[in-house]
């Protein structure tokens, strides 16, 4: 039940991961929101910030295992575990409970083809069609009205923001997207991996989940809800030594008659009251090192060399509005709060 007072009684499975440190961080400054329990079952008992030593002087409780965590009094809490382990966890949860889940778990409204991608049946189908996608600024009225969100992932943010209203508005082809993007090693979790450690990332970049990456069927899902009928892109993720970003680069086929000055034309009429997303002037492009540390996505179109087709770049921090600001803009809205509060902070730079 929703607290009598105007506070949201928050809670964060998984605290102690990156998108949970990143939810800590800017929750504790959110006007609207207090932290009441944070879980990491591997680290129960200890403080956050013997953790995350960024967060010393906060007034945060204490780790708990999930088990234990007193969730009953609480209003919304995120779940920030591994994908796969989400969707039973969300099932036990008191029906109460409002959840934004930054795991893909929820993601895939076909429940097969969740199976398909992931590699086991989904655990929780009925609450699948439950679950609303919450890219932002395309279903606010859906997300205002519902119990269980699924934020969507990384990738899919920043190549769903420029290409789903090019699509709506029928200035670009469904077929032969090219998304190439790359992101910092955080999009790669917290967990110690061989492939992401310091001696195999620095000085590099590599391609990975060639033709195969799980992101590729959430994508082409919300593109063919936009485009009315089928799209299948081409999709591929490189890692670069970085900690934080995702820059993808998107080569697209223009619909007769339109040129890539209707794109910028299109992107900057869709966005221009919104206060994350910002399209910028021709010849403009976009950077990691410009929207780091905030929830902003920055965009920019050009005409390609090549007759017919154009190129179009967007730049997102993968912590921010890739996962813990877009999850805190959607609990906003699932409490008819500002959109925008906790999230006005600026991009760091350098």
């Amino acid at each position: 039940m929703k607290t009598t007072s105007n506070t949201i009684e928050v809670g964060v499975i998984g605290a102690s991961g990156y998108t949970g440190a990143e939810l800590v961080r800017i929750l504790s400054r959110h006007a609207g929101a207090k932290l009441r329990v944070l879980t990491a079952d591997r680290n129960a008992g200890k403080p956050l910030q013997s953790i995350f030593p960024q967060f010393a002087g906060l007034e945060l409780p204490s780790l708990v295992a999930l088990d234990d965590a007193k969730l009953d009094a609480l209003d919304a809490v995120f779940c920030c575990l591994p994908h796969g382990t989400t969707q039973t966890v969300v099932a036990g949860l008191p029906k109460s409970l409002k959840v934004v889940d930054l795991s893909a778990d929820f993601r895939l409204k076909d429940t097969g083809v969740y199976a398909q991608w992931y590699g086991h049946k989904h655990q929780a189908p009925a609450l699948q069609g439950e679950a609303v996608y919450g890219l932002t600024e395309f279903a606010r009225g859906p997300i205002a009205k519902s119990r269980i969100v699924a934020n969507p992932g990384c990738y899919p943010t920043a190549a769903l923001l420029p290409l789903v209203p090019l699509l709506e508005d029928g200035k670009i082809s469904g077929t032969d997207i090219i998304i190439d993007a790359k992101s910092g090693v955080t999009g790669a979790g917290r967990t110690a991996k061989e492939g992401t450690m310091f001696a195999e990332i620095a000085g590099g970049i590599h391609a990975y989940g060639v033709a195969a990456h799980r992101h590729a069927p959430e994508i082409d899902q919300e593109l063919s809800g936009a485009a009315g009928h089928a799209v299948t892109v081409t999709f591929t993720p490189h890692l670069v030594p970085m900690n934080r970003g995702i820059l993808a680069t998107i080569y697209v086929r223009l619909a007769d008659g339109a040129t890539a000055g209707d794109l910028q034309t299109c992107l900057a009429s869709r966005f221009d009251d919104e206060p994350f997303v910002k399209v910028l002037a021709n010849g403009a492009t976009p950077a990691t090192r410009y929207v780091r540390g905030s929830n902003q996505c920055h965009i920019g179109v050009f005409a390609d060399r090549i007759e017919g087709r154009a190129i179009v770049i967007s730049a997102i921090d993968n912590l921010v509005k890739g996962a813990s600001g877009q999850a805190v803009q959607n609990m906003n809205l699932m409490f008819g709060l500002n959109e925008s509060m906790g999230l006005e902070q600026e991009p760091l730079f350098p």
